[in-house]
């Protein structure tokens, strides 16, 4: 089952798609439905909605409001090698918040104060259910659903600090969605997905998702022995080798790009590049 988040005569839609187009399911958002427990399998086979079809231009971020946004980083190995930074043995996580999200065909806006802003492409994971201390050999059970995310970063502010938190948060950076796959479709903790990142139609970042260093299941339990994870709450799962600050010399985004991001059974995820007004 496949879900998105649109405009739709002037209201922000759940809808799912089918052979026929796109169902309208109404305006309860996905964190509302994972928050009520609501199965999205189910619930998308019974979907009584009319069809649509969805304007390029219409699409929201996949979620609003998630609970958590957590990210992963220096997942991959290949990556690691063209950070400043040693391979952690321990995942390196920080927030993303609400206010970074873009969506499917927005623009990913350079800040004004930075010319280094980067891509990201990496696989979000959305939870149905949570807890404490959860087994590694029980974590994909809370999974809902895989997602795109393009993790756009600034560089120059992300390496201001020890912590990442202001280069990874600019509004207008975070890519996520279009749709929404619901776990039953893919492989056990979208393992063996082949992930690209193109921009203006090259590829830059090509990676295979079971090169994971923590695997889906290792980040929930790991992230649960410390929170409380929830229901709609958002893993973003790191990014390969590839991007433009890991390049010599290093190539950044710029007005009049184009960044694509896909994952093999999942989709595509596209956006152009804008500088803040």
């Amino acid at each position: 089952m496949r879900y998105v988040f649109f405009n739709h005569q002037g209201r922000a839609v759940l809808g799912v798609r089918t052979a026929d187009g796109v169902k309208v399911l109404g305006e309860e958002t996905l964190e509302s439905l994972l928050e009520r427990g609501v199965d999205l399998v189910t619930y998308g086979a019974n979907a009584q909605g009319p069809s649509v079809e969805i304007g390029e231009q219409d699409y929201l971020p996949l979620m609003r409001k998630p609970g958590k946004i957590i990210c992963v980083g220096l997942n991959y190995a290949d990556h690691t090698k063209e950070s400043p930074y040693a391979q952690p043995d321990y995942p390196t996580l920080f927030p993303r918040f609400n206010s970074s999200l873009t969506a499917h065909n927005k623009p990913l806006v350079r800040p004004k104060v930075s010319d280094t802003l980067d891509y990201e492409g990496e696989m979000a994971v959305i939870l149905k259910s949570g807890g404490r201390h959860i087994p590694k050999d029980q974590a994909l059970e809370h999974v809902a659903g895989y997602a795109l995310f393009n993790e756009g970063s600034v560089r120059d502010y992300q390496f201001k600090s020890p912590q990442w938190t202001v280069g990874k948060n600019f509004d207008d950076t975070g890519a996520f969605g279009p749709d929404l796959v619901t776990a039953d479709e893919l492989p056990a903790g979208g393992k063996g997905l082949l992930l690209e990142t193109r921009v203006n139609g090259k590829i830059v970042q090509s990676a295979n998702t079971q090169d994971m260093l923590f695997d889906v299941a290792t980040v929930i339990s790991t992230l649960s022995e410390a929170v409380t994870l929830q229901a709609g709450d958002v893993i973003v799962s790191g990014t390969p080798a590839g991007v433009g600050f890991g390049m010599n010399p290093k190539v950044y985004l710029k007005p009049g790009d184009v960044v694509e991001v896909s994952i093999e059974g999942i989709g595509k995820l596209v956006n152009p590049v804008i500088d803040e007004a």
